[in-house]
């Protein structure tokens, strides 16, 4: 009996172990893929960790990315995503409202995710979230004697047959000002690299991807493997010494004459960019999407009354070339009078002083002998117009807090900061410590020769507006601007955030000539033309998010435009709401944004002519009066011609716009 007990129990221990060795592999091999639904159960992220770290994503069960294997290695030989093990997973439900300090597109955003935390033995998490309109990734270090980042690694795939709208890069030391080549992937060759924001459609969708949360560290491109359907992540290295490029605009350009074998110097434990793919089979998301503001950090400043958006009287594109004066234009103190008077008759918040106004582009803490800066700010003070000071970065960041201080005591009331051109982990550190410093003094930034926004602008919201795009200034030496490049940026570029576009040309054409039927553009560097018609140019100010909005053209050219001034300077730089109606990428764009009781509605498109039915159920009931700037009848034989017209419509209205090639349209609803 004693046996047959002994027996029992052996027999039972061995079946207790193998049923816990069971249940403990069933286990360790759950955690090796884990499935995380968007809120509206659209999205599917599928995180797998075996000798890696990979996901897919699929949108209503179609594979829109196929993998995107991840991985980081750091300098103490540590690799956070090889062969790691799962400690923990956490997933959790969020549903936040956020305030946007200076809401370029809504003031309010409802941000409702899912997320997905894997904790790793190796010290290290990675944070997964989804997201009705995209999903996003980032890698956490827990590891306090980090100090150094040797590479990010992402490998990402789409499905086979993809395209790409592509901003190719020839280097990594960029003013990020980029056509967007629409292409097939596989066409695409081998180490090819393009800046971000950057779009792909697959047959199901299409994804825009970009960064957020970029602090002190590297901005990341984007890079053609040799796979047909696969991209990698490529990184500029830790810059160890830049020189000046004496053979080509020393003051301004650099050669990097060394650089470090890692990307990043670090300290400790910290939280890593956020990788961030926003997807969707509806064009309108891409510009209605607000994931970088959602996966970006809050504002640093504790009161932020003082910064001002608004419109800006711009000087650089125009050559100074005023006329019809009794004064000698040019950059002196009688025609930059001229600027303020016409900001302030036309209710235009800035005027910049552009290249120009310093003793020398080095020599930036005094002015000109032919300008009297202290003078011209007092002046435009008594105007209630604010000025804004051009600057170089690399004599700027030599003594940031003394000159901007001194831009301070003048009474400026901003900086813009030119030819940047880098991604590297210092140059990112710098525009953070500049916008630091210029809080400190109550001044707002611009930044041009710059990268696109990724979060920096959101803690520090005194940067109103960066370029990273290819603008109307590229008018002054290309053909590039065209109206398919004017309605391909507010999908991609502008997904980032505000963009530096500059518009405001009044100097308008068409495609062809109306009657010779040849190529009516011209280039002409101190008097540029733009592509499209005059409504396009005025529906940019619609369209494109901007806190801080230039008017290009020459103020004399706007006083024999006053129709076309008074309409734009009734339009916001900021907004309440943002609902985009008909969108294709690279085609069209029909939004309306809101600024208190009023809607303002915008349209473009490219080369081809179109027409929209706007109902305009998005108002409240009552009474507004429309106030329209639209294509002329005969805008296609003159670009510049257009029609000012006044209606009252309601909700229950419909809109007609009739859009001509190369076209645009506005509208401003007024509450009565």
């Amino acid at each position: 009996m004693n046996l047959l007990l002994l027996l029992f129990a052996s027999l039972l221990r061995k079946i207790l172990f193998f049923a816990l060795m069971f249940f403990s592999f069933s286990f360790v091999a759950a955690q090796k893929k884990v499935d995380l639904i968007s809120p509206n159960n659209k999205l599917k992220l599928t995180v797998n960790v075996n000798n890696d770290i990979s996901w897919s994503v699929s949108l209503n069960n179609a594979k829109v990315i196929e993998d995107c294997t991840i991985l980081m290695e750091m300098g103490e030989g540590r690799s956070l995503g090889k062969d790691a093990k799962i400690k923990s997973k956490k997933t959790k439900s969020y549903n936040k409202t956020i305030t946007v300090q200076i809401p370029n597109k809504d003031k309010v955003v409802n941000s409702n995710y899912n997320e997905l935390m894997l904790d790793f033995k190796q010290q290290f998490k990675v944070v997964f979230r989804a997201y009705d309109d995209g999903v996003a990734y980032r890698f956490v270090d827990l590891n306090k004697s980090s100090k150094q980042v040797n590479s990010e690694g992402m490998s990402l795939t789409f499905p086979v047959g993809s395209k790409t709208y592509f901003p190719k890069e020839d280097s990594m030391y960029s003013h990020n000002e980029r056509v967007y080549l629409y292409d097939k992937v596989e066409e695409l060759n081998a180490g090819e690299f393009c800046s971000l924001p950057v779009m792909f459609q697959t047959n199901a969708a299409k994804v825009l991807f970009t960064e957020a949360s970029l602090h002190n560290y590297p901005g990341m491109f984007l890079e053609k493997s040799k796979s047909a359907s696969s991209f990698t992540s490529k990184f500029p290295k830790y810059v160890l010494e830049a020189i000046p490029n004496i053979e080509f605009e020393p003051d301004r350009n650099q050669i990097i004459s060394k650089k470090a074998s890692y990307i990043a110097k670090v300290d400790g434990e910290r939280e890593y960019p956020w990788r961030v793919f926003i997807i969707s089979d509806d064009d309108r998301s891409f510009v209605e999407s607000n994931l970088v503001t959602e996966l970006s950090g809050d504002s640093k400043l504790e009161g932020e009354d003082w910064i001002k958006p608004g419109k800006v009287a711009w000087d650089w594109y125009n050559a100074n070339n005023v006329y019809g004066v009794d004064f000698e234009a040019g950059i002196n103190t009688e025609t930059y009078k001229y600027y303020i008077d016409f900001a302030s008759r036309n209710n235009i918040e800035y005027v910049i002083l552009d290249e120009g106004w310093t003793k020398s582009t080095t020599e930036i803490l005094d002015d000109n002998d032919v300008i009297d800066v202290p003078y011209l700010i007092e002046y435009a003070k008594s105007k209630n117009v604010g000025v804004i000071l051009w600057v170089l970065w690399k004599p700027l960041y030599e003594s940031p807090d003394k000159i901007l201080k001194t831009y301070s005591s003048w009474g400026a009331k901003g900086i813009k900061v030119d030819f940047m051109q880098r991604s590297d982990q210092f140059m990112v550190e710098s525009y953070e410590k500049i916008a630091e410093i210029a809080a400190k003094y109550k001044l707002i930034v611009d930044y041009h020769g710059a990268f696109k926004p990724a979060g920096i602008e959101r803690v520090w919201p005194n940067i109103l507006n960066y370029e990273g795009v290819k603008g109307t200034e590229n008018n002054k030496w290309s053909k590039d601007i065209t109206p398919e490049h004017n309605v391909t940026i507010p999908f991609i570029r502008m997904v980032a955030g505000p963009m530096d576009y500059t518009p405001g040309s009044m100097r308008n054409v068409n495609k062809q000539d109306f009657t010779k039927k040849e190529d009516a553009y011209g280039i002409f560097f101190s008097r540029p033309m733009s592509y499209g018609t005059r409504a396009h140019q005025v529906a940019m100010y619609v369209i494109y998010e901007a806190p801080l909005q230039m008017l290009c053209e020459s103020p004399t050219i706007y006083y024999k435009e006053q129709e076309t001034v008074d309409f734009i300077s009734k339009i916001p730089t900021i907004w309440d709401e943002t609902v985009v109606l008909f969108a294709s990428v690279a085609d069209y764009i029909v939004l309306a944004r809101r600024k208190g009781d009023s809607w303002y509605v915008g349209a473009m498109t490219d080369w081809s002519s179109r027409e929209f039915k706007v109902p305009l159920d998005f108002l409240e009931k009552g009474n507004y009066k429309a106030k329209i700037f639209k294509d002329g009848i005969n805008a296609i034989r003159n670009a510049e011609d257009y029609k000012v017209e006044e209606k009252v419509v309601t909700q229950a209205s419909t809109l007609l716009l009739k859009l001509s090639s190369g076209g645009g349209y506005s509208a401003i609803l007024t509450k009565e």
